[in-house]
């Protein structure tokens, strides 16, 4: 599915780095931003761009830092969570806006919930997608064997350079198997593929994705309240392979103003797989009064 919306390629400084955003909609229109999650880039919100610019939207789809054709500093201190997060604001701030309205899936969605903690003033609304509370994961991954088998991935990621070896060989079919092999047959097309194939190709590419997962491990942000305040939903495919939908109701505990609506017969990659049902639920919430 390609974006029909008239859409702009921008590279945006921000947080003394680069990145490549793709907007869509008038920029006079309140600020929706879309954050992808591992291992995408911007193109895992392309099936929601078209609905968000119809419903009144200025729309910012960034390629994270470390992601496709963005900056790729080198090291893992690089890509503290907060540092992630002061990425966005510097995209609301490019934006003239003094609020936005953030989506997030996976590694986005983190983000997505660490704007909510510390930039209370700067962020209206959060969608996150298929990723609980940082407090809520880091609990069951201690406590509850099935969920920290599911994580294990994670910790296999902190091993040097081998992972990203792996990443790499045979074409990439690591990565594509982690996208193929956990959605609904037929959600990720050939084309869908090669377009990933080209993103992870671009020079350091997997290194600095893999430093998301490591940085979370090795090089721990600074406190700050773990509530958030603005309205929160969070929509849950219910079939995910990585993540409990436990926590997603756990994580309601962290929201002053939350809400979940889990999808039936979707995986991980709900955006990708359910568009029609996903899009109209985000839309009503990001627009109620």
């Amino acid at each position: 599915m390609k974006v029909k919306s008239d859409i702009t390629s921008e590279f945006i400084q921000t947080n003394n780095i680069t990145l490549h955003v793709i907007t869509a909609g008038n920029k006079d229109n309140p600020l929706v931003i879309l954050l992808h999650g591992f291992p995408e880039f911007w193109k895992g919100w392309e099936k929601q761009v078209d609905d968000f610019v119809k419903a009144g939207y200025y729309v910012m789809v960034p390629d994270q830092r470390g992601y496709n054709i963005s900056d790729k500093p080198w090291g893992v201190g690089k890509y503290r969570i907060d540092k992630l997060a002061k990425d966005i604001i510097g995209l609301i701030d490019h934006a003239g806006k003094e609020k936005a309205r953030i989506c997030g899936h996976d590694w986005g969605a983190g983000v997505a919930w660490r704007l909510g903690m510390e930039f209370k003033d700067r962020i209206e609304k959060i969608v996150i997608v298929n990723v609980p509370h940082t407090s809520t994961i880091a609990k069951f991954i201690i406590k509850d064997k099935e969920q920290r088998k599911k994580s294990s991935y994670m910790f296999k990621f902190q091993i040097p350079l081998i992972p990203q070896w792996l990443a790499r060989r045979k074409d990439y079919s690591w990565l594509v198997s982690a996208l193929v092999e956990t959605s609904n047959e037929g959600t990720f097309t050939d084309k869908d593929i090669e377009e990933f194939k080209k993103a992870w190709s671009q020079k350091r590419a997997i290194p600095c994705m893999l430093n998301w997962y490591r940085a979370a491990f090795r090089r721990l942000p600074p406190k700050v309240d773990r509530y958030v305040n603005c309205p929160l939903l969070i929509v849950w495919g219910e079939n995910d392979e990585f993540l409990k939908k436990e926590m997603g109701e756990e994580s309601l505990k962290y929201c002053k103003n939350g809400e979940i609506n889990y999808i039936s017969e979707t995986t991980h990659w709900v955006l990708h797989e359910k568009p029609e049902i996903v899009n109209p639920i985000i839309v009503d919430f990001l627009g109620r009064v």
